[in-house]
């Protein structure tokens, strides 16, 4: 199935209610960013059913600053009244401070992250089919609301012809043996960061592509496949040092750094990075080539069931094969 690309809304007037074109599927993501602003006593975004006032709201996200430094009140509206408050007793949103919400829809439930750190699943109390309005309202600016699309599985470019790609996939204007090194400028087609779910999780079999254009400025990028609780794989290129940084994030706590096997990364490079689950260990292959080996730190691959690109990268495509 094709999804068409809805365009951002950028720096909407607030209190803002927008329409989510073709509502909302498993593995699309709504992405929030803007300012909490000073002396704000709270706000909220809704994923809503419908527009007019009493709509059903699936998903009522209201950070409130009342009680000390702040906390997070999540809630579901249905039929006229609220149901069963589920809190977060943390101050993840001070007052004046930059943020970026990301809400990403799987099967079961909603996962939340803030500024690229998970927070909490949501399940779902009415059919995120139903959902096709966001609100944006109380004291908060809001720089951009973005949408991101469910991943489509495509075929690999140069190996298939043009009647092999299905509807919605972009077909390349080249064709190059899988060895070759990537000589193409695809148009950057994917927002970063970039979050999508890895439908089944992982296993050994599995394979992750992500295709892109380093920038010519950058700093550095990662790739993440996490769980609800961490990072099972970090792959973190860094120019800014001259390596490239695997690790772990468990509970909180981050694990010994890989940084040794040099920097293969260049600024302003066409790059397509495939990881490869196996039985014991990541491999990770740049442009055709492999460069890294990560043996498994966190062991029930099952759970690892979602994919995250951020830094200074323009993201042209990613592939999780098989998608199921």
């Amino acid at each position: 199935m094709a999804f068409y690309q809805q365009e951002p809304f950028n720096n909407p007037t607030i209190p803002f209610t927008g329409s989510i074109q073709q509502g909302l599927q498993e593995g699309k993501s709504i992405i929030v960013s803007g300012r909490v602003l000073p002396g704000a006593n709270r706000f909220h975004v809704n994923l809503q059913c419908g527009s007019r006032s009493g709509a059903d709201v699936a998903l009522h996200f209201n950070p409130r600053y009342d009680s000390g430094p702040g906390y997070i009140i999540t809630n579901t509206f249905q039929n006229s009244s609220w149901g069963r408050e589920e809190r977060i007793n943390k101050a993840l949103l001070p007052i004046g401070s930059t943020f970026t919400l990301m809400i990403l829809i799987t099967r079961q439930s909603y996962k939340i992250s803030v500024n690229g750190n998970h927070i909490m699943d949501y399940k779902h109390r009415i059919p995120f089919s139903k959902v096709d309005t966001i609100v944006v309202d109380g004291m908060v600016a809001a720089n951009s609301i973005n949408f991101q699309n469910p991943v489509t599985s495509c075929p690999q470019p140069g190996f298939q012809p043009q009647s092999a790609f299905p509807a919605g996939c972009s077909v390349p204007a080249f064709s190059a043996p899988a060895s070759s090194v990537p000589s193409f400028s695809a148009p950057a087609s994917l927002n970063v960061p970039y979050k999508s779910i890895i439908n089944g999780g992982l296993r050994p079999g599995k394979n992750i592509t992500v295709q892109g254009l380093v920038n010519p400025q950058a700093y550095g990028f990662t790739i993440a496949l996490r769980h609800r609780d961490g990072i099972a794989f970090l792959y973190n290129p860094r120019f800014t040092e001259n390596v490239v940084v695997r690790n772990t994030l468990t509970s909180g706590q981050w694990g010994n750094e890989e940084r040794y096997g040099g920097m293969m990364f260049r600024q302003g490079q066409n790059i397509q990075v495939v990881i490869s689950c196996n039985p014991q260990h990541y491999n990770v292959f740049l442009n055709g080539q492999q460069v890294h080996t990560f043996n498994h730190r966190f062991s029930k691959l099952v759970e690892i069931d979602v994919l995250e690109v951020t830094g200074d990268l323009s993201l042209s495509s990613v592939d999780i094969t098989p998608n199921y």
